[in-house]
Parts: C-alpha cells; sequence; structure tokens
C-alpha cells in the first residue's frame, strides 16, 4: 500500500496530464500527444511481467493498426524502480530494443501518474480522446494467455469506435494483469 492517497480518474473526466522522461531521453507531455492524436490509449507496463510480456505483441498490433487512424500507444512504467532494480530506466530501454516496441515508453519515477490515473495492474490501458476525456478504462481483451482465444478486444473496440466518432458501448472492464509495485 502506498503512503499516497489513491485517486481514480472518472470515465468522462479530464485525464491528468503527464511530464515523463522517455526511453528516448526526451520529455514527453500529454497535451503534445492531444496535439497531434485523435486518441492516446495510455498503457501501464513493466519489463518483466508475464501479463505485459504475453500482451505485448497485441499492444505492438493495435499500434500498427490504428497509427495511420490518428492514434497512437503510450507505455508508462510506474513500478518503484529504487526496490525491484529489473524496472530501472536502463532495464526499460534493454525491454523496449528486445521487444521492439513501436509507441514510447516512459518512466514514471514518482508513481504520481499511475495514482492520478488510478492504475493498479501491469498491463492496464486509458484510452483518451483529443480532448483529453478519458473514455475507456480497463483490460485490453478477454484472454491474456492465449490471442488465439481471444473472444472480446475491449480495447480495440474502444479505440475504433473513438477514432469513428461513434460512443464506446464498453466504457470499462477489469484490468487483467501483475499488481503494480508501489514504494513503501
Amino acid at each position: 500500500m502506498s503512503l499516497v492517497e489513491k485517486t481514480t480518474t472518472p470515465i468522462g473526466s479530464y485525464a491528468p496530464d503527464f511530464e515523463l522522461p522517455g526511453i528516448d531521453e526526451q520529455v514527453h507531455h500529454l497535451w503534445r500527444y492531444l496535439q497531434r492524436w485523435r486518441g492516446i490509449g495510455v498503457v501501464f507496463l513493466c519489463n518483466d511481467s508475464p501479463y505485459v510480456l504475453s500482451y505485448i505483441e497485441r499492444l505492438k498490433q493495435l499500434q500498427t493498426q490504428f497509427e495511420k487512424q490518428g492514434f497512437t500507444l503510450v507505455g508508462i512504467n510506474a513500478n518503484y524502480a529504487n526496490r525491484y532494480h529489473e524496472q530501472s530506466l536502463k532495464n526499460m530501454k534493454d525491454f523496449a530494443l528486445q521487444s521492439q516496441l513501436n509507441f514510447p515508453y516512459l518512466w514514471d519515477a514518482t508513481q504520481d501518474v499511475a495514482h492520478s490515473f488510478g492504475a493498479n495492474k501491469t498491463p492496464e490501458t486509458f484510452l483518451v480522446d483529443q480532448q483529453g476525456i478519458l473514455r475507456y478504462h480497463g483490460a485490453i481483451d478477454d484472454n491474456p494467455e492465449n490471442p488465439k482465444a481471444v473472444q472480446v478486444s475491449y480495447l480495440e473496440k474502444a479505440i475504433a469506435s473513438l477514432l469513428a466518432g461513434e460512443e464506446i458501448s464498453l466504457k470499462s472492464t477489469e484490468a487483467i494483469g501483475s499488481p503494480l509495485k508501489w514504494r513503501q
């Protein structure tokens, strides 16, 4: 449990802005993404969760599928690196290179962004529209173990609806993943 009180960003409210360093040694701001993209998928990741590892190819496919339509994913690692050294920025760079990530990967060293969004797991997704409004929160799909057995691709459907200007029918699901590693 964290010493910082946990908040959750409700669906339909403004997503918390962030200013985080990326593995590309640049500083990334949510508002800059809002200026360029029609939809932003903020996904809390880490370097070693079996759930993240099982979803990484699916996330890359979503990025490829929707990028030309005005969408980008933004991965954020908020695990506490001082205690869990495998979560360091250097290891994030190694993970991104090995996984051939095709989207930005940012480091939330203070865990403030994860707290502001209300993230609890890796992976956990938050879909934000171009006005900065949170439109979907939860799981990527209904089967973390087997991509071929997926029956409902929650995030994919939400992105497609958002980009088509349609109402997202399922706005929230329970995230499936490993617990975030909070500082004590």
